[in-house]
């Protein structure tokens, strides 16, 4: 192996900020995703996190292909408000890298990540291994897992799960989602060969929550491979909407209506199935104060901003747009309600007014990472049947992110390219569609976490 890929002489120093940190870490390694297990399991086991896990926390461990951030989401908090202290660990973030790494809901200091950064570097050099920036920031979030003498730790998989970093540490209870197509490149076109990966998170004799009615037959063989126990909604567990405020869940053991979060009930559901067949001690008020608390940006996220009405959501394939159209057309109708009513408040003598009484549309301010399906996505998108009336698009500022060009070439496929409008980077498109919009209009950011992370950023400028 070459020694340019083992040490830097630009390895930062003591007084290195956690940008510098962060920049040193995606340049020391050859590619930015890479596979395998067998260069980081050594530099884990140098720093005693595998160890840790397997001795002191519970671990729960959610892959899949939608879902995975609620779904952790609601296992830390519901855990956190019975009382244990809670690690979580996702990816990828929307405006700062402290998001990924919390402990019992608050982000770590950037003190305490350069202290991990430099550990796990230490380790690295000595076991004469290079290591990819996702395998060395995951190694840093678990070390201080560690370090913190957290009773549960929280992890989200990256990508895939037999070959993840978060693989490292043995799960007691797994938690699959859902399971689409997805990183083809990396884990298959069909969902028995992702389905496969994704089920590599089992361990044997533990429990896994199957958020899914359809199970690929690579995920059946792996249950009774590791005689894990199943719990599938469908079968072990199901729930249902009952208003606006409540919701219903049951198992085989309870029924629990209980107050509505503010994320998806499918992977809430699936969240409390696996809190519930675990050995923690969490009682009926610590999931109700965990669901009325928990809230994770970027996942169905509606708020008013500028004046404009925004619905941040960071579906980035088929089957993520897919749920995100489920959730938004009745979503929809509720802003319409909402709009007319505020409208028939108005004085009908003013210009401004009757301005403001136009119909209400959709703007979309959409970008997307090359290597996803786009074609597909846009296709669900345009054939909605929702008003979208504009789309605002522009390049996202990352190495894998699709050109402007492309994107409006596939857009130019299913809608008139008077309604497409390009910019070249997404803080101009923000800003474009603001002006654009009218006050009763909604705004739908999705496409990317990437996508919804600059465009807060410059709506915040």
């Amino acid at each position: 192996m070459s020694d340019s890929l083992i040490a830097s002489t630009h390895t930062p120093n003591d007084q290195a900020s956690l940008t510098e940190w962060l920049d040193y870490m995606q340049q020391i390694h050859v590619s930015a995703i890479d596979m395998g297990l067998s260069r980081v399991l050594p530099v884990a086991q140098a720093l005693g996190v595998v160890q840790s896990a397997k001795d002191d926390a519970y671990v729960f461990t959610v892959a899949g292909t939608n879902g995975k951030g609620s779904t952790t989401a609601v296992i830390a908090q519901m855990c956190q408000a019975a009382g244990y202290k809670t690690a979580l660990y996702q990816s990828p973030h929307l405006n700062v890298f402290n998001e990924r790494v919390r402990i019992n809901g608050e982000m770590v200091s950037d003190q305490t990540l350069i202290q991990a950064f430099s550990k796990v570097e230490a380790a690295r050099l000595q076991c004469a291994l290079t290591l990819s920036f996702f395998e060395m920031t995951t190694l840093a979030a678990l070390l201080i897992f560690a370090e913190a003498d957290c009773d549960v730790w929280v992890l989200e998989v990256g990508l895939g799960g037999r070959l993840d970093v978060v693989n490292i540490i043995d799960p007691d209870m797994a938690v699959i989602t859902n399971i689409g197509i997805d990183h083809v490149d990396w884990l298959g076109d069909n969902v028995e060969t992702i389905g496969r990966e994704k089920a590599g998170i089992l361990r044997d004799g533990i429990a896994l929550v199957y958020g899914s009615t359809q199970m690929p037959n690579s995920v059946q063989h792996a249950i009774d491979t590791h005689q894990a126990t199943c719990y599938q909604v469908g079968q072990a567990f199901a729930y249902r909407d009952i208003d606006a405020k409540t919701w219903q869940y049951s198992n085989t053991a309870v029924t629990m209506q209980l107050p509505r979060p503010a994320l998806s009930l499918t992977n809430t559901a699936n969240a409390l199935s696996a809190v519930l067949a675990s050995p923690l001690d969490i009682d009926r008020h610590a999931i109700e104060q965990a669901l009325q608390r928990v809230q994770l940006a970027g996942r169905f996220d509606y708020r008013i901003v500028k004046e404009r009405h925004w619905l941040f959501d960071v579906a980035h394939n088929e089957q993520g747009v897919a749920f995100l159209l489920q959730q938004l057309s009745p979503f929809w109708q509720q802003h319409l309600a909402s709009q007319s009513k505020d409208n028939s408040n108005l004085d009908n003598s003013s210009l401004d007014n009757q301005v403001s009484r136009a119909p209400a549309t959709i703007k979309m301010l959409f970008s997307m990472l090359a290597d996803k399906d786009i074609d597909n996505v846009i296709q669900r998108l345009t054939k909605s049947g929702l008003p979208i009336s504009d789309w605002f698009i522009a390049e996202i500022d990352y190495p894998r992110a699709a050109s402007t060009e492309q994107l409006r070439s596939i857009l130019a496929n299913y809608i008139d390219g008077a309604q497409i409008h390009t910019f070249k980077r997404l803080e101009e498109a923000t800003q474009a569609v603001i002006q654009a919009s009218q006050p009763q209009d909604l705004i739908v950011v999705c496409g990317s976490f990437h996508t919804i992370g600059e465009a807060l950023t410059a709506i915040e400028k």
